[in-house]
């Protein structure tokens, strides 16, 4: 599985987001990725200033899991439904 996080450069909440999301992903075998928002006008227009934003899956088709600040449960939650699939 693979994790977005959506993020900037010069967010602190997008670094803090990615440090805790991190061990927790490779824990479970996925990797996650990051895309600076304002490097992608549609994603920047989406998003504005709604970030970090962690999805499962990619920018364009993923799921929310959490924005702003971590969610470890519900994270934890779409890695064991995602491990259970397969």
């Amino acid at each position: 599985m693979t994790l977005t996080l959506l993020s900037r450069s010069y967010c602190h909440l997008c670094d803090e987001m990615l440090a805790a999301a991190t061990p927790l992903a490779a824990a479970a075998g996925a990797t996650v990725a990051v895309i600076d928002v304002d490097a992608d006008p549609e994603l920047e227009r989406r998003y504005g200033d709604r970030v970090p934003v962690l999805l499962a899956g990619d920018a364009a088709t993923g799921t929310e899991i959490c924005h702003f600040r971590l969610d470890p449960a519900r994270l934890k939650a779409v890695l064991a439904l995602s491990a259970a699939a397969g």
